[in-house]
């Protein structure tokens, strides 16, 4: 890339960053209030789309910092340093702020971010990148042709969606029971995903 278009790249980057920063769309709606949690510049060919943070990744800014988190690293061979590092791996969860409790647990992401912000964000990311759909939520949103298709039976046919995106369940505490009743997810989803993620590392 020329040095002038990479700087350009560079200052709409610093740009959005900066107004996702300051988003307060939802401020009113969040219990904890908002603090925006993404990883992205113009240069990482892993995209993970998760779900929105937790309370532990609202206190910290850091996302997935969180035992979903290791354990999301651990399906995809990342290291933390690989996984932190904003030139080689972007982060755009569905809902950017932590939505609060519900009665069984966080709420739902806020519907807002993703009309508000995605695009933007995708426009800035290279096109040859890996997306890595972690939950329903992303799931639902990206794969509308699969409207009504259990997670379990996307997930299942992941080879399905192409060499480009791979859908997985959410790293909650919860996928240790989903995992032990679907044995196919470790021994065929995560070598190709673990090859996949290590081939736009390369």
């Amino acid at each position: 890339m020329p040095m002038k278009s990479a700087q350009r790249a560079r200052d709409v980057v610093l740009q959005l960053q900066r107004d996702i920063a300051a988003c307060t769309r939802c401020a009113s709606e969040l219990p904890d209030g908002p603090r925006p949690v993404v990883q992205f510049s113009a240069t990482p060919r892993i995209l993970i789309i998760g779900q929105a943070p937790g309370s532990r990744v609202h206190a910290s800014g850091i996302p997935f910092d969180d035992p979903s988190g290791a354990r999301l690293r651990e399906w995809t061979g990342l290291t933390a340093d690989e996984f932190y590092d904003a030139t080689r791996v972007a982060i755009m969860p569905m809902g950017f702020c932590y939505p609060g409790r519900g009665p069984s647990g966080d709420l739902p992401p806020r519907r807002e971010c993703a009309p508000l912000w995605h695009e933007a964000i995708l426009r800035v990311l290279p096109e040859d990148r890996l997306t890595l759909l972690v939950g329903s939520y992303a799931q639902a949103h990206y794969l509308t042709a699969d409207a009504g298709a259990t997670m379990t039976a996307i997930v299942h046919d992941f080879r399905r969606f192409g060499p480009n995106v791979i859908p997985l369940p959410h790293p909650s505490w919860r996928v240790v029971g989903w995992m032990r009743k679907n044995p196919w997810f470790e021994a065929e989803l995560l070598p190709e995903l673990r090859r996949a993620v290590r081939a736009r590392l390369a």
